[in-house]
């Protein structure tokens, strides 16, 4: 009876597997990118470093060239790497790789609205509205220079309180960014103990956190078994109390609103709301303005506080280059406040924070992309909603682009007169289409921060530390491994 209960069961994953590899090769298109061989149901998952995927593309590039798919569960996928093949892709046939991939997650929470999750007509709209506002609350321009100043002033004050003693400072960090986009989302800042403040900041942090787990990874390759227990269901309850107190802010900018008076983003959105009332197909609706609001929150605070948190890592590490740099602010700006115009004059820290975001590598899976026709791309035919990996970690560290890419070292942006070089290949925030629309602010944000913080403290470890762990922590993004810091009052 157990005989042939096993070879019942051992022919029934036979069939199983022929009938899977049948549906597989008959959905595999002519001429598609080479990868390697998936099994049934699982595709190429037991080759995926759930933690770290890029990790596992990049060495399947090294078989199977610059474009190759591979398929986890029954999703097929088509990874480009390198700068030539991506920037190829996002840049030269921007329109064909320009739709954002439907992220079953992300899916879940956005349903499609907001701006980087969104698609079609929606994203357009959204995107073309936001940049516009932003820029006429001055992203780009003096106004939101002054806010980033002032900014860095309570964030000074903060890293005075310490007195040298040893802080962590992902969160202060996290908060003091947050506000440059608060200022211009809400009209207003948050003192950085306000408690409703730092539960929205926890909630942020804790979904990116999650995002990029192991089991956020299968229930995007598996969604039917959402309703298994996991850290999506943690995400999906976050949304929904990070919403709630989105929500409550549209009340109170209702209650006050003047469509001649319009201090913030949301007074805007919500005028023109109003004026499109009319129109049943309007895009200017609350769940939108839900989901943009959101969109530009974490956009706006993420990636910045992050790199900022990799570089104080990093100037720790390597004293001597935070010396270099603190020179260069002596020569040129003295103990004057930092401005943005002072970045032309000071070529060695530009190329510090340049190499700050290259080396931190904070987005190495980009967001997936979706052809929005028919392709033929570097001789493979890439068929319409083919989705699309574009790794930025494979450009960013591309041994073609940069002499050293697995090493933290300013010079990949300085030539041998120690003038500044723009590099191509420096896509921290993507590019084509789909490129980071803040990039403007963030760049503006980085050096006045990094400037202002290295004006006034010499950074040190803690008593006895001699280690710096440069290995990331796992997420949506990558932030270094928590750690501590003292920031001594330079004399």
């Amino acid at each position: 009876m157990i005989f042939w209960s096993s070879v019942i069961i051992i022919l029934l994953f036979l069939l199983i597997f022929i009938i899977s590899k049948h549906v597989t090769e008959s959905r595999t298109p002519q001429n598609f990118p080479p990868g390697p061989r998936p099994l049934p149901f699982i595709g190429s998952l037991h080759m995926l470093d759930l933690k770290r995927p890029q990790k596992t593309f990049v060495e399947l590039s090294k078989k199977y060239g610059s474009v190759f798919s591979i398929q986890l569960g029954m999703k097929k996928m088509v990874v480009l790497t390198g700068y030539e093949t991506v920037k190829e892709a996002l840049v030269n046939h921007a329109d064909e790789f320009g739709e954002r991939a439907k992220i079953p997650l992300f899916d879940q929470t956005y349903k499609g609205l907001g701006i980087i999750f969104s698609y079609g007509e929606n994203w357009k709209v959204m995107r073309r509205f936001s940049i516009t506002t932003l820029r006429d609350f001055g992203m780009g321009k003096r106004t939101i220079e002054d806010k980033i100043i002032e900014e860095c002033g309570s964030l000074i004050q903060h890293f005075e309180s310490f007195n040298g003693n040893p802080f962590d400072t992902a969160m202060i960090l996290n908060a003091s960014v947050a506000n440059i986009i608060v200022a211009i989302l809400l009209g207003h800042r948050y003192d950085y103990e306000d408690p409703t403040f730092l539960r929205l900041l926890s909630l942020i942090r804790e979904n990116l956190r999650l995002q990029g787990s192991p089991i956020a990874t299968l229930y995007n390759i598996y969604p039917k078994l959402g309703f298994l227990p996991g850290s999506h269901k943690t995400i999906f309850e976050n949304v929904k109390e990070l919403y709630s107190f989105i929500k409550s802010i549209f009340i109170k900018h209702l209650k006050h609103l003047d469509e001649n008076d319009q201090r913030s983003f949301i007074d805007v959105f919500l005028v023109k709301k109003e004026e499109e009332k009319a129109n049943p197909n309007s895009y200017f609706h609350e769940d939108n303005l839900t989901s943009v609001v959101r969109n530009l929150f974490v956009a706006g605070m993420e990636t910045t506080s992050t790199t900022l948190c990799w570089a104080l890592l990093l100037m720790m590490k390597y004293p001597e280059i935070q010396e270099k740099v603190q020179k260069e602010i002596e020569r040129v700006i003295g103990s004057s406040q930092p401005q943005i115009d002072h970045r032309k004059q000071m070529p060695y820290t530009d190329a510090v924070i340049h190499e700050i975001q290259r080396f931190a590598d904070i987005v190495p899976m980009n967001l997936p992309h979706e052809t929005t026709t028919d392709t033929n791309f570097k001789g493979y035919f890439l068929p319409k909603g083919t989705y699309i990996i574009p790794l930025l970690t494979s450009v960013l560290k591309d041994k073609t682009q940069f002499e050293k890419p697995e090493e933290f070292n300013p010079q990949h942006f300085l030539d041998s007169a120690g003038n500044f070089v723009k590099k191509d290949a420096f896509m921290p925030f993507s590019a084509g289409r789909r490129v980071c629309m803040g990039e403007t602010l963030a760049k503006m944000e980085l050096f006045l921060f990094f400037t202002s913080l290295l004006q006034k403290f010499i950074f040190r470890p803690p008593p006895g530390v001699t280690h710096f762990d440069l290995t990331p922590a796992v997420g949506t993004t990558s932030p270094p491994m928590p750690y501590l810091l003292c920031a001594l009052p330079r004399s």
